[in-house]
């Protein structure tokens, strides 16, 4: 997957000011941070699956086309 950037610093900032205490703070980051690398799907990688869907579903309308020829060719 692509890098998507996260301002960890400056998050961890803000929830200091807003009185989160720093381990939590700092765990709460960590977490974030992790889902974002590990889960978020980046436009980029919508677009990389959409083009491999597309190539599979074009490979079977193919490959239907050519049984429905085969058997209209049997007939």
């Amino acid at each position: 997957m692509a890098t998507v950037t996260f301002d960890t610093l400056g998050y961890f900032e803000k929830l200091k000011s807003a009185g989160i205490p720093e381990p939590h703070a700092k765990a709460q980051v960590e977490v974030i941070r992790e889902v974002i690398e590990d889960k978020l799907a980046t436009k980029q990688d919508i677009k990389e699956l959409e083009y491999r869907l597309t190539i599979r579903v074009g490979s079977m309308i193919a490959a239907v086309a050519v049984l429905a020829a085969l058997v209209a060719l049997i007939r």
